[in-house]
């Protein structure tokens, strides 16, 4: 009999490689906290540690037992119901406990939520509303977006229009996507200066007065641009994206998919800058990885203008839509970051990156090494050889999936020191390895 391994590649598609992958595959076998038991292509077993948090979203490590009983309570009672027309007490828990963490202060306070089927989605849904929110208040003409380049926003087609159209992963569609302005990049976190953030600013704001009469919603990553190549720039920037979408009468929309439940050091990135967005969108770590489930939120004004427009609602309803399994999954992940311990896992792991990867800065193929709050990326001279540095550290008994450039680590909130340890040295070693092997080649 075929091994699950050839079974896949006999019928699916993963993401971001061709219908036959010629990248290796590894067959789990088990999940638990930070672990991972992997299977190869020749029958060996492998002990990981899942230095990616699988994309980013299981902080609570696996079979996590507050989790587990949470969706398990659920089970007992429905899984699934549609949400037109009805409600449920997940949903409206859920609904509640976002809109007690999330950012606010007087006279700009997020109080509606739409709870959307993925990331993507809850961009999908952030744009439409301030699409409609400038057509509701008399500017049916703003129909665009302003963003900043190095973004990555999703994979649907209104949210790939609003990442970089360059050096994105979506250039193939340039005929298919509308026509966004798009800023520079802002400067560095690093290395930024007062005047590289004045000069940073002038950009934007030339942009945002030049089309002002078109643009209906600033959109950005705050101070992390993930899938963009893991870029940091200063919280200042944030603000003055606050004040320039303030001055020219644009919605100010906050992508924390990434971003929030705590990875950057503060619960929502937003909060490093003290700014209020808008619309903000979450996701990834909502659930602790369990299911799949995102939220747009967004103020009472433009709930308020959104629903007495001509529409008079916003247009969009997934199947799926407030998914109580995945509802309770959230209600459990909030419930643990509730706790606060969070803080001091990030700072544990931040820490602790900081100090195992710097090794890395001394291999000649390496370029930077950096780290924010429980991110730490490597970033590589030239394009990294995925297969090469994904089979080294799993024999370094870790699990990375690196891109373009990038060498990166996002450990679940769970990581022990030891744990942290074992996750750096084993990208540095994979990496050594990996290109020494290049050069030899």
């Amino acid at each position: 009999m075929s091994s699950l391994i050839e079974r896949d590649r006999a019928s699916l598609w993963h993401p971001y490689a061709p219908a036959s992958p010629t990248l290796p595959l590894w067959e789990v076998e088990a999940a638990d906290g930070v672990a991972l038991r992997l299977r190869d292509e020749q029958g060996r077993t492998h002990e990981v540690l899942d230095a990616m948090s699988s994309w980013w979203s299981v902080i609570h490590g696996y079979r996590n037992p507050i989790m587990d009983a949470a969706v398990q309570r659920q089970l007992t009672s429905f899984s699934h119901v549609m949400f037109g027309g009805l409600t449920h007490q997940p949903a409206v828990e859920l609904a509640e406990s976002l809109l007690s963490m999330v950012p606010g202060e007087p006279g700009r306070r997020l109080e509606r939520v739409f709870l959307a089927d993925s990331g993507s989605i809850s961009v999908e849904v952030a744009l439409k509303l301030a699409v409609q929110f400038q057509t509701a208040t008399g500017r049916p003409k703003r129909q665009r977006f302003l963003t900043i380049r190095g973004g990555y926003h999703g994979d649907t087609f209104a949210a790939m229009g609003v990442c970089d159209p360059v050096d994105g992963m979506h250039s193939s569609f340039p005929g298919l996507l509308a026509a966004n302005v798009f800023a520079p990049r802002p400067p560095a976190a690093a290395t930024a200066t007062p005047a590289g953030i004045a000069d940073w600013q002038a950009d934007v704001e030339r942009l945002a007065s030049q089309h002002s009469d078109e643009l209906a919603a600033i959109i950005v990553e705050p101070l992390l641009q993930g899938a963009g190549g893991m870029f940091t720039y200063p919280a200042e920037c944030v603000r003055i994206l606050r004040t320039i979408a303030d001055h020219y009468g644009l919605l100010l929309i906050l992508d924390e998919i990434a971003t929030g439940f705590g990875r950057t050091g503060e619960l929502f990135a937003a909060d490093h800058a003290g700014v209020v967005p808008d619309i903000m969108c979450v996701g990834k770590a909502l659930t602790g990885g369990y299911l799949t489930l995102a939220a747009t939120l967004c103020t009472g004004d433009v709930a308020k203008a959104v629903s007495s427009g001509r529409a008079g609602a916003l247009l969009h309803g997934p199947t799926f839509m407030a998914n109580p399994l995945a509802c309770a999954a959230a209600i459990a992940s909030l419930g643990i970051l509730a706790t606060g311990a969070w803080r001091e896992d990030v700072e544990r792991i931040g820490t602790g990156l900081a100090e195992g990867l710097a090794p890395a800065s001394m291999l000649d193929a390496v370029a930077d090494v950096r780290t924010f709050g429980a991110v730490g990326v490597i970033e590589l001279r030239d394009a990294v050889d995925v297969t090469a540095v994904t089979r080294a550290a799993v024999e370094h008994g870790v699990w990375v999936r690196p891109f373009r450039n990038l060498v990166y680590a996002m450990p679940p909130y769970i990581s022990s020191a030891e744990d942290v340890g074992v996750m750096t040295s084993g990208m540095v070693a994979a990496i050594k390895e990996a290109t020494t092997q290049a050069v030899l080649a």
